[in-house]
């Protein structure tokens, strides 16, 4: 007979399932910022002069931080006409300029003076930072290997309430393989600027904003099946 028509294996040799977890609490390794520049302006022309000048400030002042900034992207720009309320023609009242730039640090202690400066820059927006985990980090690998030790401490427990002992493992499955979940959760939370007033020419730069990076949560599961040998009861 083969495996699959015997789900739950036999009186000599019974199978065994189970779940293992880990979950972890580790520092986080990179923030993520958003950044927005903004322009408006009454001629097209005029607005996305500003805007060009503006996203070039933001670009030259985050490449002085070198290594600090492991990445720098621009993701969008618009430019968009608004219309006068309530007219029958196409009147254009203004025109409105919007670039969003993500900035990803590896470096927190250049952080939070990254953010006051930037944020101190005219019609500027800074949100965030997200904390997070790289993809290579080595937590993820460790969140996973105490997922499956514990699977086994179970599986041990459970065969040793029977008199039993395990045999074998017959499969052991990552629970996200199937629907794509994540196993790491980034929590997320910081300092999210609005748009101040330019600093004065020749004025100092703000003191740098005190930043607590926090910590995050690294979760993994397997399912597990094993044999064992039968059981005293």
């Amino acid at each position: 007979m083969t495996d699959t028509a015997q789900p739950y294996g036999t009186p000599d040799q019974p199978r065994l399932a189970v779940r293992g977890e880990a979950r972890l609490q580790v520092d986080p390794e990179i923030a993520r910022l958003s950044i927005t520049v903004t322009a408006r302006g009454k001629d097209r022309r005029a607005a996305l002069e500003d805007l060009t000048r503006r996203n070039t400030t933001v670009l030259e002042l985050a490449r002085t931080y070198g290594d600090a900034i492991e990445k720098l992207e621009t993701g969008s720009l618009f430019i968009n006409p608004e219309l006068t309320p309530r007219g029958r023609d196409e009147k254009i009242r203004a025109y409105h300029g919007r670039v969003h730039i993500t900035a990803v640090l590896g470096d927190f202690t250049a952080l939070g003076e990254f953010i006051t400066r930037v944020g101190d820059l005219d019609m500027t927006q800074v949100s965030g930072p997200w904390w997070a985990l790289r993809p290579t980090s080595p937590a993820h690998g460790e969140a996973r290997r105490q997922a499956v030790r514990e699977a086994v401490q179970r599986a041990r427990e459970y065969a040793g309430a029977l008199g039993a002992e395990l045999a074998a493992l017959v499969e052991l499955a990552d629970i996200g393989a199937e629907n794509t979940a994540p196993v790491a959760y980034a929590r997320t939370g910081g300092y999210g600027g609005a748009m101040p007033a330019p600093a004065g020419a020749g004025a100092p730069p703000p003191p740098p904003i005190d930043l607590e990076p926090q910590r995050q949560t690294v979760y993994a599961q397997v399912n597990a099946r094993f044999t064992m040998t039968p059981p005293k009861l």
